[in-house]
């Protein structure tokens, strides 16, 4: 039996529709945040809760602390005056919950690539279909969404950009030769603490990141890392999902 299908308010024919795509470190998220606070009201679905709360104290720091929302599925901070929502895409609001003067003029999809994810794709198309802004969409992806967006959404806008740095290959390293400010990812929470354990005996310190920590837990392991504290974060895959970290170089275990 199908699912009924709800939209985000607004109709989809009243927004114009821009799909921004290209590889990670093109601007795409910076961009989006730039069209969010640029409107009276908005909001942006993102793949990851850490990246949802990332980009709400970016929001939050422009617009204040009452005006601001953090919607996820463990986290909810929703001011009574808040007219801007970073949600992750599955705790978007849908319009059967919010009243019809609540329509919000700017909607935003981040990793839209995951329509094709075998566990999550039915949430990010719903939302690449309906989720549509009073004034304006905008859809971000990879650049492989080009043809699925032309044949879903032909009235998109498609853009398309470079990476702002060069990526490069470095070869095969032991753990003990990682240059600092590296990330390390692991495919499995054992694998991230045996890893994490290693470099804090010879290294000095390691970071951790992974979806089964607390909230509060994941933030203040990103701070040790973006503070220079430790120069080393050990995750699992899931921080590929357009997470904005200053990293240099990314090894896979």
């Amino acid at each position: 039996m199908a699912r009924p299908v709800h939209s985000l308010p607004g109709k989809p024919s009243d927004s114009r529709v821009k799909a921004v795509l290209g590889p990670t470190n093109t601007g795409k998220t910076h961009l989006a945040i730039e069209r969010l606070c640029s409107h009276s009201s908005g909001a942006i679905g993102f793949p990851l809760r850490l990246l949802a709360r990332e980009v709400y104290d970016r929001v939050r720091a422009i617009k204040g602390d009452n005006r601001v929302a953090l919607i996820t599925g463990e986290e909810r901070i929703e001011p009574k005056d808040a007219r801007w929502l970073l949600c992750t895409a599955e705790a978007m609001p849908v319009l059967s919950n919010r009243p019809k003067q609540a329509e919000l003029a700017f909607v935003g999809l981040d990793e839209a690539q995951l329509s094709a994810d075998r566990e999550r794709g039915h949430i990010f198309t719903d939302r690449l279909l309906n989720a549509r802004g009073r004034e304006e969409t905008m859809i971000l992806g990879s650049a492989t969404m080009e043809p699925m967006i032309k044949a879903l959404v032909p009235e998109a806008e498609v853009v398309t950009r470079p990476r702002f740095s060069t990526l490069s290959h470095a070869g095969a390293r032991k753990l003990s030769r990682i240059p600092p400010r590296s990330a390390i990812v692991a495919f499995s929470a054992e694998q991230v603490y045996a890893i994490a354990e290693m470099l804090r005996r010879f290294r000095g310190g390691a970071a951790v990141v992974m979806g089964a920590l607390s909230p509060q837990t994941r933030n203040a392991q990103v701070s040790l890392y973006q503070s220079g504290e430790v120069d080393y974060l050990v995750a699992t895959d899931a921080i590929g999902m357009g997470l904005n970290l200053d990293i240099d170089h990314v090894a896979f275990a």
